[in-house]
């Protein structure tokens, strides 16, 4: 193969043969909706074993084992499930004020989720970083219209969907480096905290009026603060998702977020409610994290879902590829993590 042909493959510098991205169109994409039992699949590596060896070989009490049956009994129970329409379009902003909790990832792969099972989702990217938009392969470059111009300019948010190229009926308002200046510039504008929430509504009506299918769930990815970006998320939502690292740090912020949304609820929006929790990198090889979703779920019954996402590389390494863990290794624990919180949230009442 010469260079020239080597560099139209667009193969990323560190991608390996019999990678999860090369097998990925091989795989299911309607898992949640799946009524067969998928035929497992084997690496090309790997040698003909016979059954009779597997089982000699196969010891039922070590931890290897124990979390195979037990990942086998959680892929059975979403086997063949139909995930319920919601009767109105439910509008989550993902926030969280600290770092490094998961919301972006939890943003893409619950979409990615929910759209897999046949609901039409669309994922705002309100983060100037943009990682939504890596994660769902949109361009996200400085040339294209995105939220910024939305928010600021005015440009219907129609013009500025862009459809997510591997997975059917999920959308993506992309964002851009120019959002890093809206903070400012919003500060000026006429009913600033209002304005994401009216390219929305004026988006709604426009999918009513030119025939297309009605929005299940619309996810706002939020940056890593408080500010305006933020409250105008908050404003345009009527479900807030709170994604809660199992460690001490993130419970920390945790009051002065719920503080924030207190004061939206008495002066800006007061349907927004907090209706879902989910713990994210989860060890369970740790005490400190057990406890620490011991007292999330001590404080906050209603709102954490059973659903906990584990540390998990493959996970990490799906942005990497612009792919949600959805379609790069779908079989893999943090891949049925995140279909169990979105079976969950689909499925669960708005609290």
């Amino acid at each position: 193969m010469t260079s020239s042909e080597a560099a139209s493959q667009r193969i990323p510098p560190f991608m390996t043969l019999g990678s999860a991205r090369s097998n990925v169109i091989n795989q299911p994409k309607m898992v949640v909706r799946s009524n067969q039992e998928t035929p497992g699949a084997v690496s090309r590596e790997t040698k003909d074993i016979t059954v009779g060896a597997m089982d000699d070989d196969f010891d039922d009490n070590s931890p290897i084992a124990s979390q195979l049956v037990s990942e086998t009994r959680r892929r059975e129970k979403l086997l063949g499930r139909s995930l319920p329409r919601p009767k109105h379009t439910r509008i989550l902003a993902v926030a969280n004020q600290k770092g490094g909790v998961g919301k972006t990832t939890t943003t893409v792969n619950i979409a990615a989720a929910l759209a897999s099972a046949g609901l039409n989702v669309l994922v705002i990217d309100n983060d100037p970083q943009g990682n939504a938009s890596t994660a769902l392969g949109v361009p996200h470059h400085a040339e294209i219209d995105s939220i910024y111009d939305v928010l600021i300019n005015d440009v219907p948010m129609a013009e500025v969907v862009a459809t997510c190229p591997d997975i059917d009926k999920l959308y993506c308002v992309p964002a851009t480096i120019h959002l890093a200046g809206a903070e400012i510039e919003l500060v000026s504008l006429v009913a600033r905290e209002q304005r994401l929430r009216r390219a929305i509504d004026t988006y709604v009506k426009y999918r009513e009026n030119n025939n297309l299918e009605r929005l299940d769930f619309i996810f706002i990815d939020c940056p890593p603060s408080l500010g305006l970006l933020t409250v105008n998320a908050f404003c345009a939502a009527n479900e807030v998702m709170i994604p809660i690292q199992c460690e001490y740090y993130a419970l920390e912020g945790l009051s002065q977020l719920l503080k924030n949304i207190e004061m939206i609820q008495k002066h800006l929006n007061s349907d927004l409610v907090v209706s879902t929790i989910l713990l994210t990198m989860y060890d369970g090889r740790t005490n400190l994290a057990a406890h620490v979703a011991a007292d999330v779920r001590e404080h906050f019954p209603k709102q954490v879902l059973r659903a906990m996402i584990p540390r998990s590389v493959r996970i990490s390494e799906a942005p990497s590829y612009q792919q949600t863990v959805m379609t790069y290794d779908r079989s893999s624990t943090g891949a049925l993590s995140y279909l169990e919180a979105a079976a969950e949230l689909a499925e669960r009442p708005r609290t």
